[in-house]
């Protein structure tokens, strides 16, 4: 049976190479900026790369927010990736005190400063277990110390963040790199541009 994907298009780029990962997996992938394509999606991608407040008015200003909140309560997963994770939380401290879609508890912080270490983080990074089991979760195939690729100044509080799978440690800091909450899931780092590791993940999400 085919798996039907629909990424979220709120008018972000980088979706090529999501789009591109989640084909190869064997996916039909559609790609909406529309609400009520959005709200009755069999399972969603939020990719972004960008800032907070842009992308969280990019999606009120298409209505992209309410239809979001209405597929996943429904129970339809949800994967965010990157900016598109951070979106997934109640808030930003990025460029000022901004709200979330609230789909996960929790706030985004910028990294924290540690000597030798660049902010943003540009790389690969080991996935360290979070405070849950990776068993039933997109990292249901991935082994611990798996590396992955990270672009980005800010992640959810790794302290507060909810459904916590994964943190990288970066400058002695727990960064947060993979939730889980219900039906939803995020990625900090680019899953599609992070090789076969990155593709277990993605393929986990299609099997959810």
């Amino acid at each position: 049976m085919t798996t039907t994907v629909t990424v979220v298009d709120y008018g972000v780029g980088n979706m090529n190479s999501v789009i591109n990962a989640l084909g190869h997996l064997g996916a039909t992938v559609t790609v909406s900026d529309q609400p009520e394509v959005i709200a009755s999606a069999e399972r969603l991608v939020l990719p972004g790369v960008g800032a907070f407040p842009d992308g969280m008015r990019l999606l009120r200003e298409r209505g992209l927010d309410e239809a979001l909140h209405m597929a996943v309560g429904q129970g339809r997963p949800l994967l965010g990736i990157c900016l598109g994770m951070q979106l997934l939380f109640d808030g930003s401290d990025e460029f000022g005190d901004h709200p979330g879609l609230g789909l996960v508890p929790g706030r985004v912080i910028r990294l924290a400063p540690a000597a030798g270490f660049k902010v943003p983080q540009i790389g690969w990074n080991r996935l360290v277990p979070g405070d849950r089991s990776w068993a039933g979760t997109i990292l249901a195939a991935t082994a611990p110390e798996t590396m992955v690729y990270f672009v980005h100044s800010y992640a959810p509080d790794a302290r507060t963040a909810v459904g916590l799978l994964a943190t990288c440690d970066y400058g002695g800091h727990p960064v947060t790199a993979v939730i889980q909450h219900g039906p939803v899931s995020g990625c900090q780092f680019h899953p599609e541009k992070s090789g076969p590791a990155g593709l277990g993940i993605l393929s986990a999400f299609l099997q959810q």
